[in-house]
């Protein structure tokens, strides 16, 4: 019996410090400001609040000085179908559709396809919604091919949308058309999905309310 006793002495106090060590544990990790791995919607522990000055020099404004004027500032809003085929872009100011040339035009070509009607005639329809008289048209490729032949191909689709967009508008419109060629690209021309972005005709014009 008395050579038990050594034995039991070091498992209590083995017990009793694993059973202290346990919440330490626990509460460093709940509550460490650097965890890197906290769920979203889990609770951690709040940041104290900054401390201000209201008397601290750097917060005032120098003597003489004002404050600039007041503006809006300009927001984009995008809008893109799930094909990547048309998208349209809101500014403050500007309406700006982008067409893809595959929905547009045959490969090579600047001949109207059957779907392309409908599509130019929806954005004229927005074009008369918006009342606007002054619109946009310019043609863009990819880099394949030489750099004159995308500069040609890309104004005469400019051209092919610009003449649509006519017989829907009649007159009293002023347009300005450009072909870029392959200038200007929104996409990875490296590759086949962003080469097919950038073979696109963008038509833009000021908003209704832009003034």
């Amino acid at each position: 019996m008395p050579r038990l006793r050594p034995r039991l002495a070091v498992t209590a106090v083995a017990t009793a410090v694993l059973i202290a060590a346990v919440p330490l544990v626990s509460a460093t990790t709940a509550y460490a400001d650097d965890e890197p791995s906290v769920p979203p919607g889990s609770i951690t522990k709040p940041s104290p609040p900054v401390e201000v000055d209201g008397n601290d020099p750097d917060l005032k404004m120098v003597d003489g000085g004002t404050l600039a004027p007041a503006k809006v500032l300009d927001i984009k809003s995008v809008v893109e179908d799930l094909g990547g085929e048309e998208r349209r872009e809101d500014t403050n100011s500007d309406v700006k559709y982008a067409l893809q040339a595959e929905v547009l035009f045959g490969k090579d070509s600047a001949k109207l396809s059957s779907d392309a009607h409908r599509r130019i005639e929806a954005i004229a329809g927005e074009i008369k919604a918006q009342d606007a008289d002054r619109v946009r048209v310019f043609g863009f490729t990819d880099n394949l091919g030489s750099s004159a032949h995308g500069d040609v191909l890309s104004k005469q689709r400019a051209n092919a949308v610009h003449k649509e967009l006519t017989k829907s508008l009649g007159a009293g419109i002023t347009f300005e058309i450009r072909g870029y060629g392959e200038q200007y690209p929104i996409a990875d021309n490296s590759i086949e999905e962003g080469r097919k972005k950038n073979r696109r005709v963008e038509v833009s014009f000021p908003r209704g309310d832009a003034g």
